[in-house]
């Protein structure tokens, strides 16, 4: 079957009680891709997985795996996905080829113990028991367990999290190396270093809706600026958003707190000098000012006024 799409849904709606979790939400994810969905803690986005994943069944709307839907073809469909889960449970006195043999036992197609010992790097840890493997090792073990069945999709959730830089990065090659074969990744992390790092694709979800979508590049443009300034004054100042967008090369301007500020602008070596100006003007006490390079941070700030691992 030559699909282009993996993934799409088109109104997808779930509701708990009187709050609506995913609202009309419409999404299409193209083989062979790797695509984020992030969003801050109540956005909708692990219900959105869920249901994607068949783990959930949504109140309105149509969902299309590789083609087909979960009504029609829910044990098909299962084949042809793999899950990690945040924290993946495994019985402790099991040991590391044990566990991968019997995930792969789910499967009527699988990859071999030894392909995936190889593949996660836990050769040499292959009669260890789990509970004596490290954090980053009992994560590879999550990760080869959720590629034992060679699956087309693989599900993400939040695969890295309390992983040590070097442990990180050895996740990420296995899910680039994954998406190599051609295969489709579907991700979400808190971390934005990860998700520009690995995802072709963003999605950015609020209050149930996708309020932005497009490649890390294109979100990063949206700003309308290559560079933030942020800064902090002693006391509270009345800068209006007319007048800071006034100052050259400058895109947009928000407030953080009441002493706090960001502005985007385009070109730095303009828009510093006069804001300083401004401010000595205005007599500000200046507590502290930054400068740096737009990032999917800021992008994820300026939709939805918090930072992705905000509570």
């Amino acid at each position: 079957m030559n699909l282009s799409h993996a993934l799409v849904c088109q109104g997808l709606i779930k509701r708990y009680g009187s709050l609506t979790a995913v609202d009309h939400l419409d999404l299409e994810i193209p083989v062979g891709r790797c695509y984020g969905l992030l969003g801050p803690n109540g956005a909708g986005k692990t219900t959105t997985i869920e249901m994607l994943e068949g783990i959930t069944v949504p109140d309105g709307g149509e969902i299309q795996v590789l083609g087909h839907s979960w009504r029609d073809k829910p044990d098909a469909i299962r084949q042809k996905l793999g899950i990690q889960l945040q924290e993946t449970q495994f019985q402790g006195k099991l040991r590391v080829q044990e566990v991968l043999a019997m995930y792969g036992s789910f499967y009527h197609c699988h990859k071999s113990v030894e392909d995936l010992l190889r593949i996660i790097s836990l050769v040499e840890k292959r009669n260890s028991f789990v509970e004596n493997l490290s954090g980053g090792q009992k994560q590879r073990l999550a990760l080869g367990c959720a590629l034992a069945g060679d699956p087309d999709i693989l599900f993400l959730d939040e695969p890295t999290t309390g992983l040590d830089p070097q442990a990180r990065r050895q996740i990420w090659e296995l899910v680039l190396a994954h998406k190599a074969e051609g295969k489709t990744v579907v991700i979400t992390t808190h971390y934005m270093d990860e998700a520009q790092q690995l995802c072709d694709e963003i999605g950015i979800m609020d209050q149930g809706k996708l309020i932005a979508q497009g490649s890390p590049a294109q979100l990063i443009a949206s700003l309308g600026g290559d560079h933030i300034i942020e800064w902090q004054v002693e006391e509270p100042i009345d800068l209006r958003e007319s007048e800071m967008l006034a100052i050259k090369s400058a895109v947009t301007f928000r407030q953080k707190s009441a002493t706090e500020y960001v502005l985007t602008v385009q070109q730095l070596h303009h828009a510093l000098p006069e804001l300083m100006l401004d401010l000595e003007r205005r007599s500000a006490a200046l507590q502290a000012l930054s400068t740096h390079q737009a990032s999917l941070e800021d992008v994820f700030l300026n939709l939805t006024g918090r930072s992705l691992r905000e509570p």
